[in-house]
């Protein structure tokens, strides 16, 4: 039977390239010149660091996270910029932390998801990802374009396709 796997990994190298390129890029721009920057990546536990001195420039720096990360080919939505940056003495602060596999919460929205859609395939929650087995590759294929439409708020990887 066809199946295949749905993940939501973000790719430790093309990560640190990102962060590599934003430092690149703010090192040269004029408007942070002489201004303190600081952006960590901390590679075990995917989170990024960030350490400036005003929220204006908290703001153009987490911009260009993002735009640098996206043309590295990593989702946007794969950051979480819920928590507050915080102001520590003459520097604001902020943890941001990336996505790297499925919750079991947003596991459980993707089965529900697929269910409700009345499709006839089999739906199956394994560690971090989630298992789609069908008759048809057609089906399998449904639930793709399903996922792929859907506003999950996640980034989504379709992996292991055997048919």
């Amino acid at each position: 039977m066809p199946s295949f796997d749905i993940s939501s990994k973000v790719d430790l190298q093309t990560l640190d390239n990102a962060i590599n390129t934003v430092n690149k890029e703010i090192s040269t721009r004029f408007d942070f010149k002489n201004s303190l920057v600081k952006i960590d990546l901390n590679k075990k536990d995917f989170i990024i660091n960030l350490e400036v001195e005003s929220d204006m420039k908290m703001k153009q720096v987490i911009d260009v996270i993002i735009s640098r990360s996206m043309k590295q080919g990593i989702e946007a939505s794969a950051f979480d910029f819920e928590k507050d940056a915080y102001p520590s003495g003459k520097v604001v602060r902020k943890e941001v932390s990336v996505r790297n596999g499925l919750k079991q919460d947003d596991s459980k929205k993707i089965v529900k998801l697929i269910k409700d859609s009345g499709l006839k395939v089999q739906v199956a929650i394994m560690d971090d990802i989630v298992r789609v087995t069908g008759k048809k590759i057609d089906d399998l294929q449904d639930v793709i374009a399903l996922c792929r439409n859907s506003s999950l708020g996640l980034p989504l990887q379709f992996i292991n396709m055997k048919s």
